[in-house]
């Protein structure tokens, strides 16, 4: 019997019979050795051990799926947020709720749309959107179906493109977060270690494209310093924020702005000039220890599985919401937590009106921390 018993789970975990492992149907995984910051280097990091965010309100439970970015019009309308349909919401209110603004997809597509990052240009009320499948795109003030902008560089089409900021001229700094693979695989991206996103500016003027960073492990937030000398780009693979020089004898130039405990996702400056960063959450040993074996990652891939549980390996088993807040400088000035996960995997942190918007890419709902 055992014998047997054995050699069933040799073929179960050989043949993938269920069709659940994620590596099914993919061809092109090759797992890389990355050396990321260790956990013991952030043990001094500062905590926020009275989870303050546990005070942050819950709100439209269930209105929303996945709302990843927050916005606000030039009228302080809003919140305006991107769901996983391709739709643009905007919230009217408690009597009116939630309304449909915009839309990525046209009707006749079979391609869903999945906008991510979102900003109101601040000359001309237009809607800018990074979405995820068709590229960067913008909808006048009245909203309706949005315009495909640029979803190509020299001819390639975008494959992920994520989250932008734009600067008083009207000028796009996006990240695309990988050339190989689609938002559906994220997964993917992040336990194959792929190094191919870019930190890209467009002018809509003279629609020319300039890839300024190149090499990036999963390129994600953006964020444009208030003075306009600089823009804060999120690497999430590495937990790093870089910072590349747009005025001064730095111009041009890239460095480390900070290193984070954990995933970072959208970066938005606030009023003060400071800077919000969204965390999934603390980087667990395990994600260090399978990070610097790619063998074990294959294999993890590559086994019967399913993705839910390949996630906790890498991102631990109780997943919180971490709002780091940093100043111009680059010195972290605040730390907000919630650690009995009553609020989770935040993929923005958006300061309007002295409350903070915490929006998630995974979850049916947008937590609100009134800030003291």
């Amino acid at each position: 019997m055992g014998i047997v018993l054995a050699a069933a789970i040799a073929f179960y975990l050989r043949t993938d019979p269920l069709k659940i492992s994620m590596a099914y149907g993919v061809k092109d995984f090759h797992a890389k050795y990355v050396a990321h910051p260790l956990v013991d280097e952030f043990k001094n990091f500062p905590r926020d051990l009275d989870s303050k965010l546990q005070n942050a309100e819950v709100k439209w439970e269930g209105e929303l799926a996945g709302p990843e970015s927050v916005a606000f019009d030039l009228d302080g309308r809003g919140p305006y947020t991107g769901v996983r349909d391709g739709r643009i919401l905007r919230y009217d209110g408690p009597e009116l709720g939630w309304t449909t603004f915009a839309y990525t997809s046209n009707n006749s597509s079979e391609v869903c749309g999945r906008p991510l990052g979102l900003h109101f240009n601040k000359r001309t009320g237009e809607l800018w959107i990074a979405d995820a499948v068709f590229g960067i795109m913008k909808v006048g003030p009245e909203g309706g179906q949005a315009e495909v902008v640029l979803n190509e560089i020299d001819g390639v089409p975008f494959v992920f493109a994520n989250d932008f900021d734009l600067d008083d001229e009207g000028v796009v700094y996006f990240v695309q977060s990988s050339q190989k693979w689609p938002l559906r695989d994220v997964e993917l991206l992040l336990i194959e270690g792929d190094k191919s996103g870019r930190f890209v500016k467009y002018d809509p003027a003279t629609k020319e494209t300039t890839v300024l960073i190149d090499n990036l492990e999963f390129g994600n937030g953006v964020a444009i310093s208030k003075d306009g000398t600089f823009v804060v780009v999120a690497e999430t693979s590495s937990g790093r924020l870089f910072r590349y020089w747009l005025k001064g004898e730095k111009m041009g130039t890239y460095e480390t702005f900070a290193e984070l405990p954990g995933w970072c996702d959208n970066v938005r400056t606030n009023e003060a000039s400071d800077f919000w960063v969204a965390l999934f959450g603390i980087r667990p040993r395990s994600q260090e220890f399978v990070n610097r074996r790619p063998w074990l990652r294959s294999l993890l891939v590559h086994l019967p599985i399913p993705r839910n549980l390949v996630a906790a390996v890498m991102n631990g088993l109780k997943p919180q919401a971490v709002a780091l807040r940093y100043g111009p400088d680059g010195q972290l000035k605040e730390v907000l937590e919630d650690r009995t996960g009553k609020v989770q995997i935040v993929s923005e942190v958006l300061e309007h009106d002295g409350k903070l918007y915490l929006g998630s890419v995974y979850l049916s709902h947008i937590a609100i921390y009134t800030m003291p």
